[in-house]
């Protein structure tokens, strides 16, 4: 398999390194699981899982996908069951801790064999409205396990031979079944605790967009009321104005008291003028007069 991928990918990568190695670790199927990249392409793989015993799922055979980044494995992967099961839905990408829908959890020391431990423990759980999980009953995921058992994928054929078989193994509990127990309560922690810091996190924007909706219907009131208080103002100083307009009065210029010593002046200026007007006015006709006399004497 290094060959074939040795002149598709840069070796030097460290998400190439980390998914050879992977690949290698996984190159044996176990009774629970196993998982290899397609022929052509590192970034793909195609997995098998057996249902967890005890379980609605029990005897159950689920086969998927999981894409990989190219940041792999500092961000998760996604997976995609294609099997019908009844508690994911069928090629769409499911919401766990350690997949993409969740890159703010995952862990790089995680890897492909985590994340199939994380499905087959997170099967028997409720989905509680998570993106791609289902809640069937009982008997519906029961009926789809034994149908499971023949399904057949187009590129890696019938799924059955794919994992080894439990007869093979002595009868023990496996050590597989119970490491994903345990990852699926760590992970199922972790999801309550998502939730919960959503809930809060959404409570926390409504009373936000309250406190925001609060204070634009006081600024809105408040800019209401400045404008009232304009208008009012503006009738109350036109009012004023009209007022003031109506009951303004002509000055007028104060008259002189006739005891005062200006009036007297006044009217002895005015006298003055009048007898000089006079007296250049007699002054004029006797000058007349005189001229017309002599002008008749030389006459005669």
């Amino acid at each position: 398999m290094t060959s074939s991928f040795a002149s598709q990918f840069n070796l030097r990568s460290p998400a190439v390194k980390r998914l050879m190695k992977e690949a290698a670790e996984l190159a044996e199927p176990t009774e629970d699981y196993y998982a290899q990249p397609l022929e052509h392409n590192l970034f793909e793989w195609h997995f098998t899982v057996r249902g967890p015993s005890d379980t609605d799922f029990a005897g159950g055979l689920y086969h998927g996908r999981i894409i990989l980044p190219t940041e792999y494995p500092m961000k998760p992967p996604s997976i995609i069951l294609l099997t019908p099961n009844g508690r994911f839905e069928v090629s769409k990408k499911i919401c766990l801790s350690i997949s993409g829908h969740h890159p703010e959890s995952w862990q790089p020391s995680w890897s492909i064999r985590t994340a199939l431990l994380a499905i087959i423990g997170f099967m028997p759980t409720e989905s509680r409205g998570a993106i791609g999980g289902l809640d069937y009953t009982p008997e519906e995921r029961r009926e789809l396990a034994t149908k499971s058992q023949t399904w057949s994928c187009s590129a890696c054929g019938p799924i059955k031979s794919l994992l080894k078989d439990r007869s093979e193994t002595p009868c023990e509990p496996s050590s597989d079944n119970q490491e994903a127990k345990e990852l699926a309560k760590q992970i199922r922690f972790k999801e309550i605790d998502s939730g919960n810091t959503n809930q809060r996190t959404i409570k926390d924007s409504e009373q936000t967009m309250d406190k925001k909706n609060d204070e634009n219907l006081t600024m809105n009131s408040d800019s209401t009321n400045i404008e009232t208080r304009r208008r009012r103002i503006g009738v109350v100083h036109h009012d004023h104005s009209a007022t003031e307009g109506s009951q303004k009065i002509p000055q007028v210029t104060p008259s002189i008291s006739l005891n005062s010593p200006s009036y007297e002046a006044s009217v002895q200026s005015s006298r003055t003028r009048l007898s000089s007007y006079i007296i250049v006015i007699l002054i004029l006709a006797i000058a007349f007069l005189l001229f017309r006399r002599i002008f008749l004497t030389d006459s005669e």
